[in-house]
């Protein structure tokens, strides 16, 4: 663990691996440190932004540096099912990769239990993982416009697109549920500790 000033109210703690980001992130969201106001997970990083009349950078440092990371970090968070039609442009490529038919690529991604590791990219797109095996490559080359709601993979993360825009991961459906509506309270629909589960419309 390496523990950095960001700017003159934050600490950026880094990591060695998305595991220890996610274990040390359950357990400073269980037992959050005095004067720390936002807690924002990433691949490798956890950037906490606190409040200086609260109490001082080294105070947080050290109370950081105290927590034992939670391993049931898996179990925390609410369930969002997410339906998904599984018509991607690159459901037959998934498979090739996989070495196997395009039914057993949605099973095994409807088969897991995803947990939102961390947001970023565009407002409300969320970074999921899973136990097994998810190591699958971007595209060569990036279309210029993946429509809103698209599932992908890329890497060891799933996504749901949530708006169109640019983009390189493999993507293998859609759904018509919205997961980020500024109308709604809060507008994001996946946050970081959710956990997700997607189920086939059977219209695939």
């Amino acid at each position: 663990m390496r523990v950095l000033p960001s700017g003159s109210t934050s600490l950026l703690v880094e990591l060695d691996d998305l595991d220890d980001v996610l274990a040390l992130y359950a357990a400073l969201l269980d037992e959050r440190p005095d004067g720390v106001v936002d807690i924002v997970p990433a691949a490798r990083t956890l950037l906490l932004v606190t409040d200086p009349v609260a109490a001082s950078l080294p105070d947080v440092e050290r109370a950081v540096r105290s927590t034992t990371p939670r391993s049931d970090r898996r179990e925390l968070g609410e369930v969002v099912e997410i339906p998904v039609q599984y018509d991607g442009e690159d459901l037959d490529d998934v498979a090739s990769l996989w070495e196997c038919d395009t039914a057993e690529v949605v099973r095994r991604h409807t088969d897991q239990e995803w947990t939102v590791a961390f947001c970023g990219f565009a407002p409300g797109f969320g970074y999921l993982t899973a136990p097994g095996d998810w190591d699958v490559p971007r595209r060569r080359s990036p279309r210029t416009a993946v429509p809103a709601g698209s599932v992908g993979l890329a890497g060891e993360f799933s996504g749901v697109y949530p708006r169109e825009s640019p983009g390189g991961w493999q993507l293998i459906g859609r759904t018509e549920l919205a997961v980020f509506d500024l109308s709604r309270d809060p507008p994001a629909l996946l946050r970081p500790g959710n956990r997700v589960r997607f189920s086939d419309t059977g219209r695939s």
